[in-house]
């Protein structure tokens, strides 16, 4: 299945000299994807800034994405156990599930808001990725109780947030501005569809739940199409989380917004607040493709369908032949070309895309 498809009208012989600048036509290279995020996370558990009590903390663009995105891979490439550094995070997750506040397991967070940010983004992930890891066993780890007991106990009880959780605002599109408790709520949403029914059918399960969902319904209207996306994946793992009519819109705004050759803008993902150092460049965008590749499909859109195999197309053609990325570069800075966050982006559209890809083969993990 992952062999070059596209035909070069050129001599056998000189097809070597030109293949560098071929493109994957019709098909596309897990093994090179999953060296690529593999060598980010190598460089990730380096660096000085990551670095936190039990392992390094995980990011946005780049540690949960390479959680969701590497068990798929696997499953591709035959790979039979999980890899060096997805032990490495769901490690240190385990290791800090015991701490309620960031100070414990990172020094340097002490200053408020910044702490209570920090350990309700900490909670929502150990929870989030603690269930995953278990689900296919059906049962619910001492750990992942540990991690659902803290997300219960950081869940927002009065105000704009009531019903979600403490999340960064940096100012930081697309994962860390005022709008993006948003997003760490569906991922907290992901984590509770993550555990076994018997433990989604405790009362107090239930209730906290019924008020995650009493937060989607007030707060979706305000939020960027990128957030609401997002939604499509939580409810398709949490039953009742949002009303068919409401899955539909967001699935028809979002293809309204495709452009001809099957990518999205990043643009179109928004709206984002505006960042006079990082311009959003107009037309195709890696990440915002891969993102709405993935997550209409969650949201019912099959692969199939003529606009769905069009992004499809669109992702297999623009895998770098050579280094196995998707490329997207940030949205809030421009970073000199060496520094560990000139990638951030670049590692998330590859790990969207590696979903996207692998969602629409039958045999993938979802």
């Amino acid at each position: 299945m992952w062999t070059w498809t596209k035909k070069c009208s050129i001599a056998p012989a000189v097809l070597a000299t030109v293949i560098q600048t071929c493109s994957f036509a019709a098909d596309w290279n897990p093994r090179l994807a999953a060296d690529y995020l593999d060598a980010r996370q190598k460089e990730w558990f380096a660096w000085a800034p990551a670095k936190s009590m039990g392992g390094p903390c995980l990011s946005c663009h780049t540690g949960i994405t390479y959680l969701m995105a590497r068990p798929p891979l696997r499953q591709v490439l035959g790979e039979g156990e999980p890899v060096e550094h997805e032990t490495g995070l769901l490690n240190a997750l385990r290791a800090r599930v015991d701490k309620n506040e960031a100070k414990e397991y990172a020094p340097r967070i002490t200053k408020e808001p910044m702490a209570s940010q920090a350990i309700g983004v900490e909670a929502i992930f150990a929870a989030l990725f603690l269930a995953r890891a278990d689900e296919p066993s059906g049962t619910m780890s001492p750990a992942t109780r540990q991690a659902f007991d803290r997300l219960w106990r950081l869940q927002q009880k009065t105000g704009p947030l009531q019903g979600a959780w403490q999340w960064y605002v940096f100012n930081t599109d697309p994962y860390e501005t005022s709008d993006s408790p948003f997003f760490g709520a569906t991922l907290a949403a992901l984590a509770v569809g993550s555990a076994p029914a018997s433990y989604r059918e405790q009362e107090p399960v239930k209730e906290h739940t019924a008020a995650l969902k009493a937060y989607f319904a007030r707060a979706s209207a305000g939020q960027p199409l990128h957030n609401r996306l997002m939604l499509l994946w939580a409810a398709r793992k949490l039953p009742g989380l949002l009303p068919d009519a409401a899955k539909k819109a967001i699935v028809e705004e979002a293809l309204g917004k495709q452009n001809r050759d099957g990518s999205w803008s990043a643009e179109s993902l928004g709206p984002w607040k505006e960042h006079p150092d990082a311009k959003l460049a107009p037309g195709a965008n890696g990440y915002a493709t891969a993102f709405a590749a993935f997550l209409l499909q969650t949201g019912g859109v099959p692969a199939s369908d003529r606009r769905m195999s069009s992004a499809l197309a669109w992702l297999r053609a623009h895998q770098d032949p050579r280094a196995g990325y998707w490329d997207s570069g940030s949205m809030n800075k421009q970073y000199p070309a060496d520094a560990m966050p000139a990638l951030f982006m670049r590692d998330a559209a590859t790990s969207f895309a590696v979903l996207a890809l692998t969602f629409a083969e039958p045999t993938a993990k979802r």
